[in-house]
Parts: C-alpha cells; structure tokens; sequence
C-alpha cells in the first residue's frame, strides 16, 4: 500500500503520510459532504504520551543501535575503500531500525514480557546512534587522510625511498586518536541549537527527511508499507550477498573473476571501461541523483577516453619514469589534475555556500531584532503564528535543556587532554598547532552547520583540506609538514563533521518529539560505538588484504593517495609537479570554476544537463568502471519511475540499500577467508586470441 503525503510545518518530502477525518456538517443533511479535514503530523500522534528523555533511552534501543553500526560500519568502509562514494543511508539505519525493534517488541507483547511499546522518538535515537557511529568510518579518515600517512601510501608516492616519513595503522594510536577529536563536535554548537532550530528555523533537508520518515513509519499506513520496504531490502540483501559469495569462487588472483570482465573488448577494458557486476555501485546509482552518475561518468571518458592516452604520447619528453605507481610519470598528471579539479570545485562551493551562509545569517539576526525578546529560554512564548505542530515541537525541544556550562567545559575539557594528547600520537603536530585549531574549530563549525541548514551541503572535507594547507605550510618540508598537515586534517574534519552531524539530529528529534538530552546522549554514545568499532573494521581489511591501498588492488583507497599528494603540495608547491602538470591542473581549475559559474547562471531547471566537477574528478584516479554500473542503477531507476513512479518512490531506496547492505556485508566473511589463508579455487581470466594460441601452443609442447 503506498503513502500518501503528510502536511506539516517542515518542507515536503518523498516518504509523508496523510491521516483524514471526515468533518460532517449541517449541510450533509441536504446530500452535500465536506471535503475531509486534515489533520497535521501531532494531532495524529496527539493521544499518545511522549516519554521521558530517559526512557527514550533503552537497553534495547543499543543493542540494535550496535549491530546495525557494525554493518553500516563495513558498508562505509568498503566504499571509502573502494571509490570513495558515500549515499545516504538514513533510509536504511530508520528502516533496519524500525524492523529489528518492532519484531521484538512484537515477540515481548505476545509472551506478554512487553513493559515499554516502542516509540518514535525511540526509533530516533537509534537512527542518531547509527548515522553516528557509522559516520566515523568516514571521518575517521580510514579511505583518505589516516591511511594516507602509512608508509604503503607514502612509498607509491615518492620517487626516492630515502628518509620518508610514515605512521602505519596500529590499533593503540587509531582509537586514541579519534576518542580525542571525535568528542569535541559534540559541545561545540550546542549552546547555539535553539537559536539554529526554533529561531532560524534551518530546514536540515536530510534531518527533516529523516524525521517524516520515522514519523510515517509509526502510523497504521506507514507501518504497512514499512513491512514492504523491509521484505524488498530482504530480498535485494540476500541476492546481493549471494550473488558475492559466488563471485568469491572465481577470484583465485586480484587479476581474475567477474570484475575483470571485459565488457567492451580488451582495449577498453586496459584503459578502465568495463562493467564489474558490482550490486554496491548499482545500489550507489540507484541512490545518487541522475547527474552526479553522468558527471562521473563523463568524468572517465574524458581522463581514460582522451587525456591519459594522449599523454602517454607524451612519453620520453613529458616524463620519463615508466613506474606505473611513479608521481613523476603518469599516475602524476592522473593524481594532481584530479586534485586541481577537487580544489577548484571545493573553492567555488566554499566560497558560495558561506558567502550565502553569511548573509542568510545577517537576514536572520536582523528579524529576530524585530521579534519581542522574551523574558528566559523556558518562558519563549509561542506566538499565534506558529502552527499546533511547530507550537507542541518548540514547547518540548525548550523543556529538556543542556546545561549551557555542560558543553563549554566539555568543549574546553576535552581540548586540554587532545592538546597534550596529540603531540604523543603525531610527534610532528605541534601544541600550538592544535590550540590554534580549536580557537577556529568552533566558528568553521558554526558555518559549516549553518550552511548544511540551508543547502543540506556539508563541507567537512573543505575545511579539512584548509587545515592540510595552513598547517602543513607552517610546519614546513623539514619539521614534517606532511603528516602534521594530514593530522591536522583530520582534526579538524572531526570536529566539523561532527558538530554538523549532530545539528540534523536536533532537527530529526524537534520534529518527533524527542528530547535534545537524548539526541545528545545518543549521539555521544554513537561516537564512541563508533570510535571502536570503525578502526576495529578497518583492521580486518588492513590485515586480510596486504595489498590494500595499492592501484591494482580490489580495495585502492584511491583518496588516500590524494591526500597524502595534497599535503605534500601544500608543503613543497608546485616543485612535486611533473613537467607541464601545472598547465594542465590551472587549465582544469578554472574549468571547474566555469562549469560551476554556469550552473548557477542558468538555474536549477535549465542546468540539470552540465557536469560536477567534484564528482568528475573521481574517474581520474580510478577509471570509469565503477561509473558504469552507477550509470546502470540510475537506468533502471529511471526506466522504473516512468513506468510506476509511486512505486519507484517507496521501495527504490529499499531495493538499493539491499544491494548496498548485502554487498558490504559479504566483506567480513570475504576478510574472515583472507585472513584464514582460504583462497578461491578458480580463476576466471580473459585473454586475447593471440595470448590465448601462445598459451595453448606453450601447453601442448
């Protein structure tokens, strides 16, 4: 059964329900019916009492908040590994969510052992915890700025192997580091949450996107088609994870299986195009929006289909080192022109999001001054202007209050231990450096909050990359600029990502009613779930696979080797380019302010045809495989909405998050086999005709 639109105080989304009440009249007396009344999203749940902040909080709730952070946890992973590509997986941990607990309270009620029913503000703590703890498989930097200073990554990015500096993964050090940086997000904006979300009113598109979802899964339609959209992701998961396992038998070397198909002939498969029957990046597809799967697709034909062979005509005058792992041949231009086009899209959205960031604010602050000032937080009087919902949501996010004095002294806490703890852990990351740091941290966080407010954009990664720059440069070439600019990344990342992240959760908890206290404890605990669990996965694919991080590697971790490459542009300049590079990197610099310029220009509705750059950019590094079944999986979505788009609608982000989730999942007990010393038993390999006669005259001799 599918669901029909909710009306409420936040924006329209994809997943709303509509409860109708039919109001009679005098006039049915006649023969004549009003239309029915609406009723808004609190009215429907009126008659049922919201829980303390405490009770929110069950046992229950964290044992399910930590089995779906293990999976999503491996799900992330694999993908930061892979291409770097993370979807949105709201829909997935709201959903799991809501079928782990239903099914056992269901199971409770019938052995009549049930002492609490299951709410929604307790299916929000447990999508916050989720979103939380899996988030650090992100932020964490295990793809990008962490692995980047291990010396398997160092080695392939520097010609001389001579005095390089490196900090291999180790346990000890990962969960040191993050439980020292992870935390301090959390107090950094929370002083500010009611002025974000009940006086600005910041939309939070995913928050609120999350928040009508849970809201319709706990009415009597949105828990029927629940039931549905679980049983598609069922199907879809195991599919998808059998469909793994079978592909495991043929893989006896990296060079052999369905993923070295080549589906398009022997040249194209050379220069990266081919389908690799991947579910995860079919999912990816179905999930991202249309352009962003073209963009990267356009993407690897331009850098595989036309630059990287013209120049490889280049060679002997352009470059000469033939190793294919070389920063001073190939891989170079492939690496640094990838990275001017990161920078270039990274500047232009920087630079728009807070200039508009910046004056939203001014607008804001200006008619909040026109606004009578009330007397304390508690006592802000609900004006006639704001809906029976927005009225019962302000009245119950202003009751459950965190202690303005709780997040200053933890902010400055837990900044006190990391600024005497992180020069142990990165010897070249200085006390100073750090304190500067996180003088900055809490207004980038504000900003960086604020913007993803209004454009659902978070620029983390941007800010990170701004830390790389300043403090690599300040630390210099010889007092290991490199790592201290990566760590300071990484700090920096943590916080703004964090502190962004927790903002949505405010938002998803004011529009179902769950307590800020809760939301905050949730969040906290998810961060520490995920301070453990996400360098304990990440270990698991370190050790099963001793060639990760390496180009010909089922796991690349190609934005590692950015990073590194970043930072030691950052320190050295334009010396680590080879010849003619910066020609090339300032030409697709400004290609990408260009192409960004003109998107803006023309609009929404008229540039749904021109690239991103940012989303062009990863082919660079990896080739256009993975771009193709993106591509596949937003054609059947495309194919799918125009024959039912109702249906598309309810169960594509089911369907996908299956092919994700049983994809991502068959990584532990691949990694488990690795680890045992169990291969597969066959190789699936694909040979030329003329290879393939000189293999069989070789044989029969």
């Amino acid at each position: 059964m599918g669901v029909v639109p909710m009306e409420s105080s936040g924006s329209s989304e994809n997943v709303e329900s509509r409860v109708h009440e039919l109001n009679i009249n005098e006039e049915e007396r006649n023969g004549e019916v009003e239309k029915e009344e609406e009723l808004s999203v609190e009215q429907i749940f009126a008659k049922k009492e919201v829980p303390s902040w405490k009770k929110q909080l069950t046992v229950r709730a964290f044992v399910v908040s930590f089995v779906l952070s293990v999976m999503f946890s491996f799900i992330v992973m694999k993908l930061n590994l892979t291409v770097g590509i993370i979807p949105s997986l709201n829909v997935s941990a709201g959903l799991l969510g809501f079928f782990f607990v239903k099914t056992w309270t269901k199971l409770l009620e019938r052995s009549g052992l049930l002492k609490q029913p299951f709410t929604r503000q307790e299916n929000t703590v447990i999508q916050t915890c989720v979103v939380a703890a899996s988030g650090i498989a992100y932020s964490g930097g295990f793809g990008s700025y962490l692995f980047a200073m291990s010396e398997r990554v160092v080695k392939q990015s520097e010609k001389s192997q001579d005095g390089l500096e490196y900090k291999n993964p180790e346990l000890g050090w990962m969960f040191g580091f993050l439980f020292v940086v992870s935390f301090l997000g959390l107090f950094s904006l929370v002083p500010l949450r009611k002025i974000m979300i009940v006086d600005f009113k910041l939309t939070y598109p995913s928050g609120t996107a999350t928040a009508h979802l849970i809201n319709s899964f706990h009415t009597p339609e949105g828990a029927k088609l629940a039931k549905k959209q679980v049983r598609e992701l069922g199907k879809f998961f195991s599919f998808s994870f059998l469909w793994s396992f079978f592909q495991w038998f043929f893989t006896a070397t990296d060079e052999c299986g369905f993923q070295k198909f080549p589906t398009f002939g022997l040249k194209a498969f050379e220069n990266k195009f081919y389908f690799d029957f991947s579910a995860t990046y079919v999912g990816v597809g179905m999930i991202c929006p249309h352009i962003v799967n073209v963009s990267v697709l356009i993407g690897g034909i331009l850098s595989w289909g036309i630059m990287w062979p013209l120049i490889e005509t280049r060679k002997g005058h352009w470059y000469t080192d033939l190793d294919p792992n070389s920063m001073q041949g190939l891989k170079g231009y492939q690496v640094f022109i990838g990275i001017a086009l990161i920078l270039g899209d990274g500047l232009y959205s920087f630079t728009k999001v807070l200039s508009q960031t910046m004056a939203d604010l001014y607008k804001k602050i200006q008619s909040r001054k026109a606004m009578p000032i009330p007397v304390s937080e508690r006592s802000s009087p609900v004006t006639k202007t704001l809906s029976y919902d927005d009225q019962c949501r302000t009245q119950l996010f202003l009751k459950d209050q965190i202690p303005t004095w709780v997040a200053i002294g933890g902010y400055i806490a837990i900044a006190i231990v990391s600024t005497a703890t992180l020069p142990h852990i990165f010897h070249q990351l200085k006390w100073y450096h750090i304190i500067v740091i996180y003088t900055f941290a809490p207004v980038l966080a504000f900003c960086n909050a604020f913007g993803c407010g209004l454009t659902d954009w978070s620029l983390a990664s941007a800010y990170g990359k701004l830390a790389i720059f300043t403090i690599g440069a300040w630390a210099g070439a010889s007092h290991g600029g490199v790592l201290a600019g990566l760590a300071a990344c990484g700090v920096m990342m943590n916080i703004v990502s964090t502190a962004s992240d927790l903002m949505q959760d405010f938002k998803t908890g004011y529009m179902t009613l769950a307590s800020p206290r809760s939301m905050f404890v949730s969040q906290g605990i998810g961060t520490a779930m995920g301070c453990v669990i996400s360098p304990c996965v990440f270990w698991i694919f370190y050790k099963a696979f001793p060639d990760l991080g390496m180009e010909s590697s089922e796991y690349p971790a190609p934005f590692a080797s950015v990073y590194y490459n970043m930072a030691k542009l950052g320190v050295e300049g334009f010396s680590a380019l080879p010849k003619e590079c910066l020609k090339l990197c300032y030409a697709f610099f400004a290609a990408a302010l260009l192409i960004n310029i003109i998107r803006d220009a023309l609009g929404k509705k008229r540039s749904w045809f021109i690239p991103l750059p940012m989303a062009m950019a990863i082919p660079f590094f990896l080739g256009s495989y993975f771009a193709i079944d993106m591509c596949i999986g937003s054609l059947i979505l495309y194919i799918w909405q125009k024959r039912n788009k109702a249906g598309a609608d309810a169960f594509a982000p089911a369907v996908a998050s299956g092919l994700i989730c049983g994809d991502g999942i068959w990584a532990l007990p691949s990694s488990i086999l690795a680890l045992a010393g169990l291969k597969p038993p066959i190789c699936m390999k694909f040979l030329s005709r003329s290879i393939n006669n000189k293999v069989d005259s070789y044989l029969g001799s």
